[in-house]
C-alpha cells in the first residue's frame, strides 16, 4: 500500500481533517508487517532489480524535465508538497522509508567509495562502477552494474537526484560534500530515520493550535501551516555550529517594522568588539552608536574608546534602523528563554547557498515580508493583501502586536519523506545525531561561517 493509501485507511476527521491517532498505529503496524527482509547475498545480475523493487520512486530521466547538468540552476531547496513535518502523514512516510532502508542494511548495505578526489562528468575514473552502485542502491540511477570508467550524463543525472535529496547544491558532480553523503552507511541513514521518527512523534504530542509556524533548523527552511497544510515555504538562514539554534517552542506575539538592533552582549563580546579592534570605522558605516551601562544610557564617543580595553559588560551597542540595520526591515517577536527571533536581513545573498549556518542564532527568513502577511492577516485592518508593503512604503517605526499570537518551533529533522516516497536527508550540523558521519561537510562554494555581523 502507497502512502496515499496508508492515509486514506488512516481516516479523516470530517471537520477538522485531522489524522485519527488510534486507527493511524494500526496502519503503521500494516506497514510495518509489510515489509519483507532480504536473506542473504544479492547476486549481481539481479541487483538492479532488486534496488528497483525497494520502491524509490525512480522516474526516467524524459519525465523529469530535468536541464542537462552543465547548466548552472538557483538553488531550489524548498520542499513543495502540503504536507507539514509535524503531521501523522510524516511518520506514515518516514516509517515507510525505514522499511525501504532496513532491507538494504538487512542485504548487505551499499559499497562506499574509496579516496578523496571529487569525480567530474566527462572524466573517466576507476571508481565509476562503484558510484553508479552506490547511486542504484538507493533508486538514484537504473543500471548500476556496468563495468564503464565513463562518467557519462547518466552518472551525472543520477548524482543531480542524490544531491537534490540530501540538501546539496545540485551541480552533478561528486565534490568534498557529495562524497562525505555518498559515504554515509546504510545503517547510519536507518539510524538517522529511527531517531527522526521519534523526533517527530515528540512534535506531535505538543497540543497547539491548527495554525502555527515551524522552522527546521539543519533543512535551513520554514513552513507555515494553516489546518493541517503548509501555506508558505521560505528558505532560512540559522546559527552556526557553536552558536547554534536552539530547539524550542514560543509564540509571534509582535511584529516590529523598522526595528533598532540591540547588539546582545555575546555578539558584541565575541564578534562586534575583536572587529572594532580591526575596523574602528566599522561603527560609522553600519549606523551603530554606543551607550554607557545600558541601552537608554549616556551616548559615548567612539573615537575616544580603546577597543582592545573595551569592556562589553559596560558599554551597549545599538543599530539604528534602516537597510544597513541587521534585522533588516522587519523583526518577528517571540519571546522565549534562549533569546532568539527570527527577522529579515541585508544579507540576502546568503540565501542563495546550499548550506547555510551563518548567523549567532536567531534565524533570518527570505521572504519574511510575505510571512508577515500570512501572520497578521486575521488582525484588524490586515485582512487585504499589501499592508505591509504598505507600512514599508511609509517608512516609519511601527510595532504591531498581534491579538491571536502564532505558535513557532524550532525543530532539528534531519530525515524525512516526501508524499512521493523520495526519502530526504540533510547534514547533522550541531551534531545531534549520533553519527560522525552525519556531520556537516559546508558547502564548498559557502562563505565563510562568520560572513556578516547580525543575531
Amino acid at each position: 500500500m502507497g502512502i496515499e493509501g496508508l492515509k486514506a485507511a488512516a481516516g479523516r476527521d470530517l471537520v477538522s481533517g485531522r489524522t485519527h491517532r488510534p486507527l493511524l498505529g494500526a496502519v503503521l503496524a500494516i506497514a510495518c508487517a509489510g515489509v519483507v527482509a532480504l536473506s542473504g547475498p544479492v547476486h549481481a545480475q539481479a541487483a538492479e532489480e532488486w534496488w528497483q523493487g525497494f520502491g524509490f520512486g525512480y522516474t526516467d530521466q524524459s519525465t523529469q524535465g530535468e536541464k542537462p547538468a552543465k547548466e548552472v540552476e538557483p538553488q531550489n531547496d524548498l520542499r513543495t508538497d502540503g504536507m507539514p513535518w509535524r503531521s501523522d502523514e510524516m511518520l506514515v512516510a518516514i516509517d515507510k522509508a525505514m522499511g525501504l532502508y532496513q532491507r538494504i542494511v538487512s542485504a548487505g548495505g551499499w559499497p562506499q567509495i574509496p579516496g578523496n578526489r571529487s569525480m567530474r562528468p566527462n572524466d573517466d575514473d576507476e571508481r565509476v562502477p562503484t558510484l553508479r552502485k552506490r547511486l542504484a542502491a538507493t533508486g538514484d540511477m537504473k543500471g548500476g552494474y556496468t563495468d564503464s570508467y565513463s562518467y557519462d550524463s547518466d552518472v551525472v543525472e543520477g548524482v543531480r537526484r542524490f544531491q537534490a535529496r540530501h540538501g546539496l547544491r545540485e551541480s552533478g558532480r561528486v565534490d568534498r560534500p557529495t562524497l562525505a553523503a555518498l559515504n554515509v552507511s546504510a545503517q547510519e541513514r536507518l539510524d538517522q530515520l529511527r531517531l527522526n521518527y521519534q523526533r517527530v512523534s515528540e512534535l506531535l504530542q505538543q497540543q497547539v493550535d491548527q495554525r502555527y509556524v515551524l522552522v527546521n533548523v539543519p533543512a535551513f527552511q520554514l513552513e507555515a501551516v494553516d489546518n493541517f497544510n503548509v501555506e508558505q515555504r521560505h528558505r532560512v538562514i540559522v546559527g552556526r555550529p557553536g552558536r547554534d539554534t536552539p530547539t524550542l517552542r514560543a509564540s509571534i506575539k509582535a511584529m516590529n517594522f523598522f526595528p533598532f538592533w540591540r547588539v546582545p552582549d555575546s555578539v558584541a563580546k565575541l564578534d562586534l568588539i575583536p572587529k572594532l579592534q580591526k575596523e574602528p570605522q566599522y561603527l560609522a558605516q553600519e549606523k551603530i552608536r554606543i551607550f554607557q551601562d545600558n541601552f537608554n544610557g549616556m551616548e559615548l564617543d567612539a573615537a575616544q574608546i580603546d577597543w582592545t580595553q573595551a569592556d562589553y559588560q559596560k558599554i551597549k551597542f545599538k543599530q539604528d534602523p534602516g537597510e544597513q540595520n541587521a534585522l533588516g526591515l522587519v523583526r518577528l517577536d517571540m519571546p522565549n528563554s534562549e533569546g532568539v527571533y527570527m527577522h529579515d536581513t541585508p544579507m540576502k545573498p546568503l540565501f542563495g547557498q546550499a548550506s547555510r549556518p551563518f548567523s549567532a542564532g536567531c534565524v533570518r527568513v527570505q521572504g519574511v515580508f510575505e510571512l508577515a502577511e500570512w501572520l497578521a492577516k486575521f488582525e484588524p485592518g490586515w485582512g487585504q493583501p499589501g499592508r505591509v508593503q504598505e507600512v514599508l512604503s511609509q517608512g516609519q517605526a511601527l510595532d504591531v502586536n498581534l491579538a491571536r499570537a502564532v505558535p513557532v518551533f524550532f525543530t532539528y529533522i534531519t530525515a524525512w519523506a516526501d508524499q512521493n516516497g523520495r526519502v530526504q536527508f540533510r547534514a547533522d550540523i550541531y551534531n545531534r545525531d549520533g553519527h560522525q558521519a552525519l556531520s556537516e561537510v559546508s558547502d564548498p562554494d559557502a562563505p565563510p561561517p562568520s560572513a556578516g555581523l547580525a543575531p
